[in-house]
């Protein structure tokens, strides 16, 4: 199973980003460079039924694209919540997935007391969890 690797502070703020919003998938874009995890890029989901499925703005996500490349950073995951389901990709996810060379990363809050987020990747067409690795930074 592939490992992935993302620092504590990016963890805590895509778990903060769900929990303010519970009844909303959040989504985004998170920032790497020399293939680590760096910066997390909020996107608003204007989706129909935002509490059911996540349809990142245009300009926001271009905007998002463009502070990333002006960084020096490049793509390394595509994140979003589910409120009320499981941090597993959703047909919609799979029929929608736009970066395949990307990680997704699914934060569920459908359980009892606790985040849970987890981490796939389309190989041939079909998702497969990572697992992901928690990064202590060190200043």
């Amino acid at each position: 199973m592939e490992r992935i690797a993302l620092p504590r502070p990016v963890v805590n703020r895509l778990l903060a980003e769900a929990q303010a919003h519970p009844e909303t998938e959040v989504c985004g874009l998170i920032g790497a460079r020399d293939g680590h995890a760096v910066s997390v890029y909020p996107v608003a989901n204007v989706a129909s039924d935002p509490g059911r499925l996540f349809d990142m703005d245009p300009r926001g996500l271009v905007d998002a694209m463009r502070t990333l490349r002006e960084r020096g950073e490049t793509l390394f995951a595509i994140y979003h919540s589910h409120p009320h389901a499981p941090a597993e990709p959703s047909a919609t996810d799979l029929r929608e997935l736009a970066y395949p060379e990307a990680v997704y990363l699914i934060i569920s809050l459908d359980t009892r007391g606790v985040l849970q987020m987890r981490a796939w990747r389309l190989r041939d067409g079909r998702p497969e969890e990572a697992e992901l690795d928690l990064e202590e930074m060190l200043d």
